[in-house]
């Protein structure tokens, strides 16, 4: 069965890089501020695409203020276990348009991979159960156990009605496992299975110290600036080996049990395996201790800031500006509850707060 399946994949591979495209080229961003219709039209594309594979009972999963998810099913396996595959439609913003070599929804090939916002987060894992699905029911003539297929359309930002919807619907979506294409491979042509991933707690930092903006060479001088204060404080979230310098915030972090470090250990993945993954510069030195790549990556806590502005290049000018905004960004792992972690790094910024600027949380 298996062997007529991959037969299948290969003699239609080139449709199924065409399905992929088809779905990039939908800007279906769910964040705020970008157009909702766009995802209700990414929606209807994945629900077809789900009926050309051979899914049954496809439909859109509506909720209030959310937007639509996707359901199909295929239940001709009898005293075989069901699986529910899991994906996302919405994508991230396209971010800086001059840092893309093509247009972010205009999908493109360049050296054998395929370029555009969601061509991998995560329209990829759609086409891939689609196109498991078809290769198996149209090359072996059935699957090897039942499938219930479940799309998300807001997971980019943070599946706020994922919990409600699962409760609603608990009956249609029950299923024995779950297999998440929302992951990647440990490396090319290496296929991999994640067991685990990390939390996220995020928020807003605003830090304040006027109305309103005012001219550096008038008002400088005795006026804190809010863009230094607030780097002053994001430097001290950090030790100067990277490893984040939060009181507490490894107490909680569980101990890597004798299998675990077996397991990391047999993936011999090291430094220049991971630098050169990652594109990093030479030059640019590792951080965060003294663990190994893949146990940083998957079992400790790490912090990042994903955004920070005061001005802009395009704005800038000769001012203090009244205040400076930052994103921040820290990776759970077991045993680390989200609500005491957040209460840390407030705790702790607050703390580290210069000359009583005011600082906002959101």
């Amino acid at each position: 069965m298996l062997r007529k399946a991959l037969a299948y994949r290969e003699t239609h591979q080139q449709r199924f890089v065409q399905d992929l495209s088809g779905l990039v080229r939908i800007p279906s961003c769910s964040f705020p501020g970008f157009p909702p219709a766009e995802l209700q039209r990414s929606a209807e594309a994945v629900a077809e695409l789900c009926g050309r594979a051979g899914l049954e009972h496809v439909k859109l999963l509506r909720f209030p203020d959310a937007p639509p998810y996707v359901y199909g099913d295929w239940l001709h396996a009898p005293r075989r276990p069901t699986v529910l595959l899991y994906a996302h439609h919405d994508v991230q913003p396209p971010g800086r348009e001059e840092l893309w070599k093509s247009p972010a929804f205009s999908p493109a090939v360049r050296g054998g991979r395929l370029y555009g916002r969601g061509a991998c987060d995560d329209k990829a894992g759609i086409c891939l159960h689609t196109a498991a699905v078809e290769s198996f029911l149209q090359g072996a003539g059935k699957l090897p156990l039942n499938v219930k297929v479940l799309i998300e359309g807001e997971e980019e930002v943070s599946s706020r009605h994922l919990p409600a919807l699962l409760e609603k619907n608990a009956r249609l979506l029950q299923s024995d496992t779950i297999a998440i294409a929302d992951t990647g491979n440990f490396e090319t042509g290496l296929p991999s299975i994640t067991t685990s991933l990390r939390g996220l707690v995020a928020f807003d930092v605003t830090v304040r110290v006027t109305e309103r903006s005012l001219h550096s060479g008038m008002w400088g001088g005795p006026l804190p600036d809010p863009v230094q204060a607030l780097s002053k404080m994001l430097a001290s979230l950090t030790d100067a080996y990277g490893r984040i310098a939060v009181p507490g915030i490894y107490r909680d972090v569980r101990p890597l049990s004798a299998v675990e470090r077996k397991s990391f250990a047999s993936l011999r993945y090291g430094e220049s395996a991971f630098r050169r993954q990652a594109s990093a510069l030479p030059g640019v030195q590792t951080v965060g201790g003294k663990s190994s790549p893949a146990v940083k990556l998957w079992r400790e806590p790490t912090l990042a800031v994903n955004a920070i502005q005061a001005s802009s290049r395009k704005d800038c000018a000769n001012v203090i500006n009244e205040s400076a905004w930052c994103h921040l960004g820290l990776r759970t792992v077991p045993d680390m509850h989200a609500g005491k972690t957040a209460k840390l790094l407030m705790g702790h910024l607050k703390r580290m707060a210069p000359w009583g600027v005011k600082v906002e949380f959101s």
